[in-house]
Formats: C-alpha cells, structure tokens, sequence
C-alpha cells in the first residue's frame, strides 16, 4: 500500500487511530518492561550485596575469640 502524502500515512486509511494507538500501547509496553527489570535487577544485587556483608560479619564473628 503506498500513501501519497504524510497525512494519508498517518490517516492509515481510516485505521490510523487504531493503528497509532497499538504502536503506542505496545512502546508504552516495552519501555515499561525494560524499566521494571532494570529496577528488579538493582534491587537484586543491593540484596545480594546485604547478604554478602552479614555472611561477613557472621564468619568474622565466629573467627574472633570470646574473651
């Protein structure tokens, strides 16, 4: 399907809206994913790194004698 000019690309033949409205919808989607995993993934690592500090204080712990 060719268009003759910008508005008819964007009109889509009628079906613009639908069909502006889906490429939107599904940016909206995948930015949103993109943003929670990033989000999830920090929030990993900060918990990993807290686990990490208390395994330390732990064994350091249990390396110093009970005087």
């Amino acid at each position: 399907m060719a268009f003759n000019s910008w508005a008819e690309f964007m009109a889509m033949g009628t079906h613009g809206v639908y069909v502006w409205s889906s490429y939107g919808l599904t940016f909206v989607a995948i930015i949103s994913l993109f943003w929670l995993i990033q989000r999830e993934r920090q929030q990993f690592f900060r918990e990993q790194q807290q686990q990490a500090k208390r395994d330390a204080q732990r064994v350091n712990a249990l390396k110093t004698p009970n005087s």
